[in-house]
């Protein structure tokens, strides 16, 4: 994006990583344990992580997966006893951002403290500036290239990420969720359609599209939030070459996905057109919240410095996204 002289981040630009005192990429807290099992998950039934002890808070540790360490931060809400199932959130940063800048630009770990489930960073492996991209299977990156061959699979991690967090928390595997900003949106996007078996509802900020082809048969419910001033990605479409069609034309062919009725229902708030398609198949939903005059932001997310939002556009406190989106999550586990 010329014209400006910070990082043309899709989650937060480098001069803001600096500016909030973060640091790109994750420290090393002890070994991490292996997977609890190759590319599957155990069944719904499985405690495999319940009752261990495990410390509140935010950690840092790393996970090898098809070869490669891969960094993620966990944050495990106040009052978690590992003897009661909870959710997990996987919540995947934006290109050329890091997961500990997720962390900070999302605001989600007082949603997890409040509503008492996990959330999980995770870090992709494509190094971009002070950042890294992910792997989003034959899209390109912001550069206009695609991913190189030799990139990992994120879909391979984050799905074994699951199976490893089940082995260490108490986690409900029916309740498992992703969310992402920008191309972190993009991601979970992807998720949705290549491991629709694991993960129950997904809630792209910033980056909702729809895979082609997208070999997922389950319908999935879908919540997704866009500012209509968005200067990264055009609300409107007509963007880099990964970000072509709109953000409604990405909810619309979710709702053909999903088998939902084709005419949506349309309610405006303040500060927030809300579209809905309902009557999908497996009581499935596909929503989306579009921002009025927000920019490539978290709606509702904490306070960004000026130099972040005159770069990415202005914030908005019409809705918050973590509230919207857990609620909608708590509604849709896995069938």
């Amino acid at each position: 994006m010329s014209g400006i002289s910070v990082r043309r981040s899709l989650g937060l630009p480098a001069a803001a990583l600096l500016t909030a005192g973060l640091v790109a990429g994750c420290g090393h807290h002890g070994a991490a344990a292996p997977l609890v099992t190759a590319g599957t998950l155990p069944s719904a039934s499985g405690t495999l992580g319940c009752g261990q002890h495990r410390a509140t808070g935010s950690t840092q540790y790393r996970v090898t997966v098809s070869g490669r360490r891969r960094a993620v931060i966990v944050h495990v809400p106040a009052g978690y006893t590992g003897s009661a199932k909870v959710a997990l959130v996987l919540n995947l940063h934006g290109s050329e951002s890091t997961a500990r800048a997720q962390e900070e630009f999302s605001g989600m770990d007082a949603a997890a403290d409040q509503d008492g489930f996990i959330v999980a960073y995770p870090q992709a492996l494509i190094r971009d500036g002070t950042g890294y991209d992910w792997n989003v299977a034959g899209e390109p990156l912001i550069d206009g290239n695609l991913p190189p061959a030799s990139a990992a699979s994120d879909v391979t991690f984050l799905t074994k990420l699951v199976t490893d967090l089940a082995g260490r928390y108490c986690i409900d595997l029916r309740r498992i969720y992703a969310t992402g900003m920008s191309g972190g949106g993009r991601m979970a996007s992807q998720l949705a359609c290549d491991a629709s078996g694991i993960f129950a509802a997904v809630a792209p900020v910033a980056g909702l599209r729809f895979a082609s082809p997208c070999p997922g048969s389950r319908a999935v419910p879908v919540i997704a939030f866009h500012g209509t001033a968005d200067p990264i990605d055009p609300f409107n479409g007509h963007g880099n070459p990964y970000w072509t069609y709109s953000v409604p034309t990405a909810a619309r062919l979710w709702a053909g996905h999903d088998h939902c009725a084709a005419r949506p229902q349309v309610t405006s708030g303040s500060g927030y057109l809300r579209t809905t398609y309902a009557g999908c198949a497996g009581r499935a939903v596909v929503e989306l919240y579009a921002v009025r005059g927000e920019g490539h932001e978290w709606p509702g997310g904490p306070p960004m410095p000026a130099m972040v939002t005159s770069a990415l556009g202005p914030q908005s406190d019409a809705l918050n996204a973590n509230s919207l989106m857990w609620a909608f999550f708590r509604a849709h586990p896995l069938p």
